[in-house]
């Protein structure tokens, strides 16, 4: 299903521009988990059951991709789906428990639990995923983001068996078992490669790779084992000339291997200071982030107050999206993010361009003394 010729261009949009380090008009925004259980119109047709129920059924999912476009007004789409989607395709026995998350009877413990990931064909296993895609290039009027979960993150449902807190299982195989857990490493590095490759050819207009808890790493951790992977995934795409995102949580001292594994844009939790990250990547890679999703459960004057803070910090990021540390609480008032988007579009460049003069003059008159 090679489409790529009928997609719409949105190479001039704010969003591709600002991942793309061009010039915006807008600050653009959107936000991580925006068609989630916070929107009433979500709950209305999403029903019971697996949410994978859902994803399977192109229409259904397309819809739900829509809703936070047609509500908020956000500058972006994702697609409607979940990590663990070419996992539960390949026949692993892996699934979504409401409450809980992805949760296993029978966890990864050896060698011969490669075999349950053995066989996996996007186009074939997870048609369902590229045909939401194609249903949304005909009515999307705004940039859709594809994604994948990281090796780090699926690995860890795989062997903890649930989520983790601590991932005790996970590290335990990562230093006893090395190569085991090198071997599964990079044969969901395989899947995601796969599975986003065929999002790409279906008309995705930006990638981003979910690894949420490879911050649990350290540095040589990671360098280890998921510079290869990540190298791998970024390499594959970077024939498709789209922006791809690199996202995970308490990954402030891992922002730089994202981007050397050749991430071109990096999205940031609320523990991380833009500023900081900014100073720490230069001015090749854009920025996205970081509000505290808590700070949206709080009064719309607080939650501008807080954005303003976020924009201000932003202000010397060479391409800057705006968006969330982390997903959407499902507590959170969606006419609260309205208003927050509303915001953004109207102040966001204004409250960027005069912090980046301020700031000049500043150092100016630092100079002088």
């Amino acid at each position: 299903m090679d489409s790529t010729s009928q997609m719409a261009d949105f190479s001039e949009s704010n969003f591709i521009q600002a991942l793309s380090l061009g010039k915006t008009e807008k600050t653009p925004v959107w936000f991580m988990r925006q068609a989630g259980r916070s929107l009433p119109e979500y709950r209305a047709i999403r029903g019971v059951g697996s949410i994978l129920d859902a994803v399977a059924n192109p229409s259904l999912a397309a819809e739900i991709t829509m809703q936070p476009v047609k509500r908020y007004g956000v500058d972006a789409a994702i697609l409607y789906s979940d990590i663990i989607v070419p996992v539960h395709a390949c026949g692993f026995g892996i699934d979504i428990i409401p409450g809980t998350g992805p949760t296993t009877d029978r966890p990864f413990e050896g060698e011969s639990d490669l075999k349950r990931l053995a066989n996996f064909d996007a186009k074939t296993d997870t048609g369902y995923v590229l045909s939401t895609i194609e249903i949304l290039k005909k009515e999307l009027e705004v940039p859709l983001i594809g994604f994948a979960g990281g090796p780090f993150t699926v690995a860890s449902y795989l062997i903890e068996g649930k989520p983790s807190r601590n991932f005790i299982k996970t590290k335990q195989m990562m230093y006893t078992q090395p190569k085991l857990f090198e071997s599964l490493l990079w044969r969901l590095t395989e899947i995601t490669v796969d599975f986003l490759s065929a999002q790409a050819q279906s008309g995705v207009n930006a990638i981003q790779l979910f690894d949420s808890w490879v911050g649990a790493l350290s540095p040589r951790e990671y360098r280890r084992f998921i510079t290869p992977c990540a190298s791998e995934i970024f390499s594959s795409l970077s024939k498709f000339n789209i922006p791809m995102i690199s996202f995970g949580t308490n990954t402030s001292e891992l922002l730089g291997l994202f981007v050397e594994a050749g991430a071109s844009a990096v999205g940031l939790d609320s523990n991380t200071e833009i500023t900081t990250a900014t100073k720490r990547l230069g001015d090749k890679v854009a920025i996205q982030g970081n509000l505290d999703p808590v700070v949206c459960l709080t009064s719309v004057d607080n939650i501008i107050s807080q954005a303003r803070q976020v924009l201000m910090d932003s202000a010397f990021a060479p391409g800057y999206v705006f968006n969330l540390g982390h997903g959407v609480l499902p507590e959170t008032d969606p006419t609260k993010l309205v208003e927050l988007v509303e915001f953004l579009h109207q102040n966001g460049e204004e409250i960027r361009k005069n912090e980046r003069a301020s700031a000049t003059l500043a150092n100016r008159e630092e100079h002088i003394k």
